[in-house]
């Protein structure tokens, strides 16, 4: 008989991770990952959603993959997310507010969300310093990886993005179109990803998936049957930085981290 979990239960292992519940999470997830919940996504969301009533819940609800020069529109309101069952979900629910960033938009719940999510529409980049990829490290927050692996980390483009790495943006920006609040539209002029080795450089982000659990920038935690990535946005921007400043490309250049350059201040 397949074991179902609690939302107490997922509450729980979120403890045991040393969150709180005053803290900004960013969460990248899988529901396949995390198995069998008692009521399902609503349960896992309801377990989020409560545990980190008093912080900032975060979710990415990127548009990345369908928005193009062919399909500039974006509205917030009807948009799906690529990103997976449970952004979709997320955004729906009372409380949630989306930013208005035509392909790397966010939903954020708590306190400071409305806040935390305006001005995105301004931006001419997918996670500019200024905007909600760049601030989490202003924001000391973490990033849950569950049942996904860096891979999946947006924050590391922002990473990127505050050290000005090369050959990561399209040299000219796409316009695209962004439905405001008031129902009008404003014209975004944005760059998008790109560089000259793969289509997504993200799949290249494990090669420091032990170098950030040896430099306690990440840790391993669980939350329901899924394995989990805890992250420190603030030194895993550290740990990049340390190993950018040997070599700034090497998320393209290297297949595997030089243990020195990352533990060197250790």
């Amino acid at each position: 008989m397949d074991f179902f979990y609690s939302k107490e239960q997922l509450k729980t292992q979120l403890k045991d991770m040393g969150l709180k519940s005053t803290d900004a999470v960013m969460i990248h997830s899988s529901m396949k990952a995390i198995g069998h919940v008692e009521n399902g996504a609503d349960d896992v969301l309801d377990a989020l959603m409560e545990y980190f009533s008093e912080g900032l819940l975060m979710m990415p609800t990127h548009t990345w993959k369908q928005m193009s020069e062919e399909y500039p529109m974006f509205d917030p309101e009807t948009e799906q997310a690529c990103v997976g069952l449970l952004p979709n979900m997320f955004m729906k629910r009372q409380g949630v507010y989306r930013s208005l960033h035509p392909t790397h938009s966010i939903a954020a719940y708590g306190a400071k969300a409305e806040e935390y999510v305006r001005g995105e529409e301004n931006l001419s980049t997918p996670c500019a310093p200024e905007g909600c990829w760049g601030r989490l490290m202003q924001e000391n927050a973490k990033i849950l990886l569950i049942g996904v692996t860096h891979t999946r980390n947006t924050y590391i483009h922002g990473v990127e993005e505050i050290l000005n790495v090369p050959e990561r943006l399209t040299e000219k920006p796409v316009e695209f179109q962004v439905k405001l609040p008031d129902g009008t539209w404003k014209k975004v002029n944005m760059h998008r990803h790109y560089n000259r080795i793969s289509d997504h450089i993200s799949e290249n982000y494990d090669i420091m998936l032990e170098g950030y659990f040896e430099t306690g920038a990440a840790k391993r935690g669980s939350f329901g049957k899924a394995q989990c990535i805890l992250c420190d946005a603030r030194k895993i921007y550290e740990v990049t930085k340390r190993v950018a400043s040997h070599n700034p490309n090497f998320f393209i250049e290297c297949t595997c981290v030089p243990r020195q350059w990352y533990m060197e201040d250790k």
